[in-house]
């Protein structure tokens, strides 16, 4: 199928009879930019029309959820009917009339989805969580669930198709649902999707039939798939050839390698153990697309994933390693990175060092790395979200002013309604607001106390605060931001007065507080008339994490209090 003929500029013609114009892809960035209602804005519009004029042989979208019970992150666009017709379209359009064809991404998080988001636990195949601290476990899915999420899919295609969209991409890969179903960390099912490979690939296998059999002869259907989840005991590089040799069975016309999940975020890069042969080629799975020729001969193979220069995307196709080349995060900063690298103008891609810079013994932290590669994605999710508002990207945009819009981003504001409120649901909104509030506390900010702690981090975003139960007389112990000085420290309490542990203080305002290693002891008051978020910005010197912390308060919108806590002992 391939010859040292070919060139990143050959076109390429798949299975269904589509043709890639070239050998280059804009994959899948999931983008942040549908409305509040989870339909597509504007802004995805201008942003695709910066890409599809880009030179791309093809578009990939960013993953486009089956199920508005369940987002990955705010700003979802979700597909479970034609309502949204006329904004898909004119999605679509934009980016077709650069001359690129675009596929949909379509995805269910499964146990990945937020838990803020989500309308009630998040589902997986089994009851099993991921390993990272605040994300609830799952609750396992039942059969007839299954069947729906499967048909969710096919109804997601079928309006991608009506609304002239050339193909969709499911998407298997990175922890999602799909992918939960293949590895048997997070599959312990025992009926007939649960077992051995076969069993574990039979969802993603009624998945692509039903979306093959929804769609037309022509509209391409294709996969997104791990080749390892990088996890002992987890999904393997056999059983991923053996699950490439059951796709190439289904009439598939791409399948696209990637590799990893949230929990081992290989798809971020700098993997440790990464081969000489990996970082000489760049990619950081075409050693393993080698190794799946044999089990898919006649199906196209795309890898994503390390690609920066014109000599070795060149090398990739003319080995016939691969036959399509990913570029995601480059394609953020260069909206034209094809265009530049086939004609020349730009034989390297820039890649932006973003890193926290923290201590060296913090650097090699599994923590750190999962907090920098959060960061990561979402700084290159600022650069398209600039270009959505038809700004041109900011390679030099710090990564602490990116700290502060993960916050505003993902905080409550980003959840809640912007319709008006009656009167008679008031009180029904304030409670669905604290119950959001406690979410974020209980799910987020305070296991990120913890991991700060535990990681010896001695900034004062991660101290705990000992307090006496109202109700039961024990002791009450919460972790707390804290500022430190002679006389005492100032805390703040995110619900104000009714907090549990501010409640409590209010009952009996003696405290305890952990300064450094040692217990202070001291008494609480409320101070309403301070600033809360000037106050925050007191709490650490470094400047990503004091701004991170500020914004988190304003993103949350609930009701503050400074609490100063003056030293007894």
């Amino acid at each position: 199928m391939t010859t040292t003929a070919l060139s990143l500029s050959s076109p390429l013609t798949l299975p269904c009879g589509q043709v890639l114009p070239n050998r280059i892809m804009k994959s899948a960035l999931s983008e942040g930019l549908g409305t509040d209602d989870h339909s597509p804005d504007v802004r995805l519009e201008r942003l695709y029309a910066r890409w599809g004029s880009g030179g791309y042989g093809l578009l990939v979208t960013g993953n486009v959820m089956v199920d508005r019970r369940f987002l990955g992150e705010p700003g979802n666009v979700v597909i479970e009917d034609d309502r949204d017709a006329d904004a898909l379209t004119r999605w679509a359009k934009t980016a077709k009339d650069g001359g690129s064809p675009i596929w949909m991404q379509l995805n269910h998080p499964g146990r990945q989805g937020n838990p803020i988001t989500t309308d009630g636990r998040t589902v997986a195949p089994s009851a099993v969580g991921v390993t990272i601290p605040g994300i609830p476990a799952p609750r396992e899915l039942t059969d007839a669930e299954i069947h729906d999420i499967i048909e969710r899919f096919a109804t997601a295609a079928t309006v991608a198709e009506e609304c002239g969209f050339d193909g969709v991409q499911i998407h298997a890969a990175h922890g999602y649902l799909v992918s939960q179903f293949l590895s048997p960390l997070s599959n312990l099912r025992t009926d007939a999707w649960g077992g051995d490979i076969d069993h574990r690939a039979r969802f993603l296998l009624e998945v692509v039939r039903a979306v093959r059999a929804a769609v037309a002869p022509g509209f391409a259907v294709a996969v997104k798939l791990n080749s390892a989840d990088f996890q002992r005991g987890g999904f393997t590089e056999d059983e991923s050839r053996a699950v490439v040799e059951m796709l190439s069975r289904e009439s598939i016309d791409l399948i696209e390698i990637s590799g990893g999940s949230y929990e081992s975020p290989a798809m971020m890069g700098k993997p440790s153990t990464a081969s000489a042969s990996t970082r000489a080629r760049e990619a950081y799975f075409l050693d393993y697309a080698a190794t799946v020729r044999a089990a898919a001969p006649s199906t196209p193979i795309a890898v994503t994933g390390g690609f920066r220069s014109e000599t070795a995307m060149s090398e990739a196709i003319g080995s016939g390693d691969c036959d399509v080349v990913g570029l995601g995060r480059p394609t953020a900063v260069v909206p034209a990175a094809a265009h530049r690298v086939i004609s020349g103008r730009t034989p390297v891609l820039d890649s932006a060092d973003l890193s926290l810079r923290l201590p060296s013994r913090l650097r090699t932290s599994p923590s750190v790395k999962s907090i920098e590669g959060a960061l990561d994605l979402q700084w290159h999710t600022d650069q398209l979200h600039a270009l959505g508002a038809d700004r041109e990207p900011d390679p030099q945009r710090p990564l602490r002013k990116t700290a502060v819009t993960t916050v505003k981003r993902n905080g409550i504001d980003a959840f809640r309604s912007k319709r008006a409120v009656t009167a008679g649901s008031a009180q029904q909104s304030a409670v669905r607001k604290f119950r959001r509030e406690r979410l974020i506390g209980r799910y987020v900010a305070n296991p990120a106390v913890l991991t700060l702690r535990k990681l010896g981090v001695r900034t004062h975003l991660a101290t705990e605060l000992e307090t006496t139960g109202r109700t039961t007389g024990l002791v009450r112990r919460v972790p707390v931001a804290a500022a430190f000085d002679d006389t005492g420290a100032w805390v703040i309490s995110q619900h104000g007065r009714r907090s549990g542990w501010g409640r409590n203080i209010e009952s009996d305002p003696s405290v305890q507080i952990m300064q450094g290693s040692t217990w202070r002891m001291g008494q609480a008051t409320f101070r309403p008339d301070d600033d809360v978020v000037a106050r925050t910005r007191t709490f650490s010197s470094n400047p990503v994490l004091a701004s991170l912390n500020a914004a988190g308060f304003r993103a949350l919108q609930s009701d503050p209090i400074s609490v100063r806590i003056t030293f007894t002992d």
